[in-house]
């Protein structure tokens, strides 16, 4: 009987994922990680490269649809249904986060419409990775909206069960609540904040990373109190104050962008 033959460590695993798409606001557009060219790169990016370390050069195909400041109804307007045309292996569907910030909002009627998103996106692509909330403990403002934000995660981990959904679960990824995650403005993530979460989504997929994602950061230095309250009087003027205006005036973002990668693109 002829031995068994060696595996060859340059092929392709079968069960690889060909192709991912990414929808949603700023969070997953990649705002606070800016890259070279002028574009955000971001936790999706960086995910589609460890997903595409899995296949064979040139066979990997990513779109980014994430458009910054985009409510859920526009995500499932306008990005939705591209996703659905292009009928990726995996599709990150993370919505709903702008939505809960606005006053008055219902985490409950919110949900509602989030599945019925995500039962439209299962029967047309591979796999949806679905996003929770982050937990705002630690978080000026945010803090009031923790049990909002709480209730939302709860419908989405809920909705998850029911379509069998992998779940990227910011709101228990500890390494994200110190503030070295997080860029100037305290609302969008940092670039090792975005890779902390890339490496974590990639554990939800049952890929093996090259770090941990809940790793400990490094000590940090003394800082006195004075040093603090300067901190936050200054991020309350350039960030808090406009934030809170473009709430009350119902307003989503700042600036409106297209998506920076219409077409599904190889890496």
């Amino acid at each position: 009987m002829a031995d068994d033959a060696q595996t060859d460590p340059q092929t392709e695993d079968k069960s690889a994922i060909g192709s991912y798409t990414a929808v949603g606001d700023s969070f997953t557009e990649g705002v606070g990680d800016p890259g070279p060219d002028g574009m955000y790169v971001g936790w999706a990016d960086r995910l589609a490269v460890l997903l595409a370390d899995r296949r064979e050069e040139h066979t990997f195909g990513y779109a980014n649809l994430a458009v910054r400041g985009r409510l859920l109804d526009q995500i499932v307007a306008e990005q939705v249904p591209r996703a659905k045309e292009l009928a990726p292996d995996l599709v990150s569907f993370c919505a709903g986060g702008n939505d809960i910030l606005r006053p008055g909002s219902d985490p409950d009627a919110i949900a509602e419409r989030f599945e019925a998103a995500v039962a439209d996106l299962s029967g047309a692509v591979g796999t949806v990775l679905v996003c929770t909330g982050f937990d705002t403990r630690g978080v000026p403002v945010l803090r009031h909206l923790r049990g909002k934000i709480a209730t939302y995660t709860a419908h989405v981990r809920s909705i998850a069960d029911r379509y069998d959904c992998p779940v990227l679960d910011l709101w228990s990824l500890r390494s994200v609540q110190d503030r070295r995650a997080w860029s100037g403005d305290r609302l969008h993530l940092s670039p090792e904040g975005h890779t902390r979460v890339a490496l974590r989504a990639a554990q939800v997929l049952g890929l093996d990373v090259p770090a941990d994602p809940d790793q400990e950061w490094p000590p940090e230095s003394h800082r006195a109190p004075s040093e603090v309250r300067r901190d936050n009087i200054q991020w309350a003027r350039e960030y808090l104050v406009p934030w809170i205006g473009r709430r009350l005036r119902g307003e989503s973002s700042g600036d409106d962008v297209t998506a920076k990668r219409p077409d599904l693109l190889p890496l």
